[in-house]
């Protein structure tokens, strides 16, 4: 080996051109090294070749800065093991919040609470508030006290193994400490990196010529994940707990006494931690914390707000990827001034036309902003923004960057109104706005090459297929190649992968390890399946319903061909999935109805196998029943009694037919009754309704 280093130009002779190409070389082959160093314990080259690979690249890079790969080799350690971190199943959910921005939100969020649980307005509802951390969910699984597993978020269902990497973190307990252990109990958290420790790892990378994070959040996540455990250890991460998940037994019946109890066990808790019993107490701890947001050293974005009693919380239950009984009250965005560039038009999957500012970049809450969005035709026209004018910027929840305001006064003589485009400039077709609708969007539909390119984003997304490797730059490539022009042909890659090794950028390995990753996809969930498709007002809780609702794929199929048929009561069915609207139902139809889309799924289906619907696991006598509410419930509110229903494993429908189960009716219930009645369906007083599902 060390001859063909004597025979390789030498780097200060290298045109750039050379450059690029010895950069994709080495890249291929540092890292078809290291996966038989780090993965297959077989070396295939001496240490002392293997170093001078590297430095050969490290000499390069520092001659031609501009010519770094994103997958450089000097910004990675090691190899990724087959098929990287274990994957883990959550026991419980790990969910996201919903926001609330001012009080007004907080007060609705309280009365809903109230609505509900049907409380008086007038009843206390104790809630706790800590500071919402800027970091990385985790979850600790401890048996008998000692640490077993701990695990990422992931996409809340299903998280990544990195138990290794969390116990370097010191204020993580190895062993639980005090009496009365439980024998199982899962605590939940948020790893951060202090401001501090942020600004010394920069300083360190800079100086090593290493990447520089962009913030302590990122710094926090990038060395969690390590897949070499002493990078993670010398990064000071830190944990607080604020929640559990799955557990045996809880020690107290009130949120504000099991987190304290987290403390007696060895765990941090946030300082700040406090529960109120009024909605001033509240907003008062709201503001004291975002008086100390500066002082603090780790970054928050807000302050999160639960339901104190537990009985409550249970009660309350979740609501799509949310609970009830927690919110989160964001920090006002943070603003900055700069001047737009250019308005340029981004075309979605759905047709949709986003116009997005270009901007001079500016730092905004510690990003780097050089994007914002402009929303629609309608929020251009209001604020009236205009290339060249210098407008006010900030981050929506600290993330989404938008513009808020145009500086007026500063606006060039010679500055001329934005004129939305009336046709789509990717494909020609007309763009329209339709009815009330506020967004336009391009009639194209499967001839537009931008909605087909989304639609393939959308497709291999974390939500939807998750195929590892696959992001938006190599739909974007594969799409532009012709070789992936519907979801079917990404499953057809294989027929390309001998041109594809030869790519810039492409070696044996990454194009195994891609083509394993679509392998593993050739099996999916129901409900994955459908949310993947990118339809138009389809989300992943209606994908869900509708997969709990008819099972399987062809049941579903079976009764969209009815309904395009012209079956009446085929339609009544799939409108009765409470949640499925007329405007919800009508685009899922049409999606079905239009030729291409229908081809489209056709070869998918050939291509995958989809796997018939998680049943609610269940126990009680209406797992499985399609169950009405009507009239006034007196015991509980309609919602609560929906959501109870639902988690017990019943299809709650919003109107009687043959298929109902039972029709639950309080006083004042009316044609809902009557219909129930005439068909046979057998009905239920509240009090009977609870005496049956107990």
């Amino acid at each position: 080996m060390t001859d063909l280093f004597n025979s390789l130009k030498n780097v200060t002779d290298m045109t750039k051109d050379d450059a690029r190409t010895e950069l994709a070389r080495l890249t291929v082959e540092i890292k078809f090294h290291d996966a038989a160093y780090y993965t297959q314990d077989a070396p295939k080259i001496s240490d002392g070749d293997y170093d001078a690979l590297r430095l050969r690249n490290s000499e390069i890079e520092a001659r031609f800065p501009d010519l770094v790969r994103s997958d450089s080799p000097s910004n990675r350690v090691g190899a990724k093991p087959k098929g990287g971190f274990e994957k883990v199943k959550h026991r419980a959910r790990m969910l996201s919040l919903d926001n609330a921005f001012n009080g007004e939100d907080v007060a609705e969020f309280i009365a809903r609470i109230q609505r509900f649980l049907g409380l008086d307005a007038t009843e206390t509802v104790a809630l706790t508030a800590e500071p919402k951390i800027d970091g990385l969910s985790l979850a600790l699984r401890y048996e008998k006290g000692e640490l077993v597993e701990a695990a990422t978020r992931g996409d809340g269902t299903l998280g990544e193994n990195v138990t290794a990497n969390a116990r370097t973190i010191n204020n993580i307990p190895h062993t639980l400490v005090g009496d009365n252990i439980p024998d199982i109990f899962e605590v939940r958290g948020e790893v951060y990196m202090a401001k501090s420790d942020f600004a010394l790892l920069n300083a360190r990378q800079e100086e090593a010529g290493k990447k520089i994070f962009a913030n302590p959040r990122n710094a926090a996540a990038g060395s969690l994940r390590q897949l070499d455990v002493s990078i993670t250890a010398s990064r000071s991460l830190k944990f607080f707990a604020y929640a559990w998940g799955d557990v045996r037994t809880l020690p107290a019946d009130n949120q504000w006494d099991v987190i304290n109890k987290f403390k007696s066990w060895g765990f941090d808790v946030n300082p700040l931690f406090k529960r109120t019993e009024t909605l001033e107490d509240l907003l008062a701890q709201y503001t004291h914390i975002e008086e100390q947001r500066a002082s603090l050293d780790y970054d928050i974005d807000g302050v999160v707000y639960k339901v104190d009693r537990l009985d409550w919380q249970e009660r309350l239950g979740f609501v799509a990827r949310a609970p009830r009984w927690a919110i989160a009250h964001k920090f006002p965005a943070e603003k900055a001034s700069t001047v737009v560039d250019d308005i340029d038009i981004q075309v979605g999957r759905t047709g949709a036309l986003t116009p997005v500012a270009k901007l001079k970049p500016v730092t905004v809450g510690g990003v780097v902003v050089s994007n914002a969005t402009l929303h629609n035709r309608d929020e251009i026209a209001r604020l009236d923004v205009r290339v060249g004018d210098t407008v006010i910027i900030q981050r929506a929840g600290d993330v989404i960057p938008q513009v808020v305001e145009v500086i007026k006064e500063n606006r060039e003589l010679n500055s001329v109104a934005f004129e939305f485009p009336k046709h789509c400039e990717k494909c020609g077709s007309v763009a329209l706005a339709e009815g009330d609708d506020v967004v336009v969007r391009c009639t194209g539909g499967m001839i537009c090459p931008a909605q087909r390119v989304e639609r393939l984003k959308h497709f291999v997304s974390r939500n939807a297929f998750d195929i590892d490797g696959m992001g938006v730059k190599q739909i974007t490539a594969f799409f532009d190649s012709g070789w992936v022009k519907g979801p079917a042909d990404i499953f057809s890659l294989a027929e390309h992968q001998g041109e594809l090794r030869t790519k810039e950028g492409w070696g044996d390995l990454s194009v195994d390890n891609l083509l394993e990753a679509i392998e593993e996809r050739r099996t999916i969930d129901f409900h994955r399946f459908l949310f993947a498709l990118g339809i138009r007002h389809l989300g992943q809780q209606t994908a869900l319903l509708i997969a709990r609702t008819y099972l399987t794929m062809e049941a579903f199929r079976e009764s969209l061909d009815k309904i395009i048929d012209g079956e009446e009561e085929a339609l009544a069915d799939f409108l009765n999935i409470d949640g499925i609207g007329a405007v919800m139902a009508k685009t899922i139809i049409d999606f079905f109805r239009e030729p291409h889309n229908a081809e489209a799924v056709e070869a998918l289906l050939a291509a995958v196998t989809v796997l018939e619907a998680e049943v609610i696991e269940s126990d009680s006598p209406v797992a499985g029943k399609t169950v009405v509410f009507t009239g006034s419930l007196e015991l509980m509110s309609r919602s609560e009694a929906k959501a109870k229903a639902e988690t017990l494993g019943a299809k709650v429908s919003g109107s009687v037919s043959k298929k109902t189960d039972y029709v639950v009716a309080g006083p004042g219930a009316g044609s809902k009754l009557k219909k129930a009645n005439d068909l046979g369906v057998k009905t239920l007083t509240e009090a009977e309704w609870l005496e049956l599902i107990s």
